[in-house]
């Protein structure tokens, strides 16, 4: 979906340069998942299990607001 696309690559380029190991892997771990459930995570229709995905989908959520 491009518009996740959008979404994720200005949260990457602004949070990224500063992100620590573990912060990237979260990260990588989003980003593996399918688009659609990315889009339910991103538009708050769902919440992912754990709790560092959890956080981080809020972070993009918030960085987006």
């Amino acid at each position: 979906m491009k518009e996740l696309d959008l979404v994720l690559e200005r949260f990457a380029r602004a949070t990224l340069p500063m992100a620590s190991p573990a912060e990237r892997g979260v990260l990588a771990e989003l980003l593996e998942l399918p688009d659609p459930v990315l889009a339910q995570y991103l538009l708050g229709d769902a919440a992912p299990g754990g709790a560092q995905l959890a956080a981080l989908v809020t972070r993009i959520r918030t960085y987006v607001d």
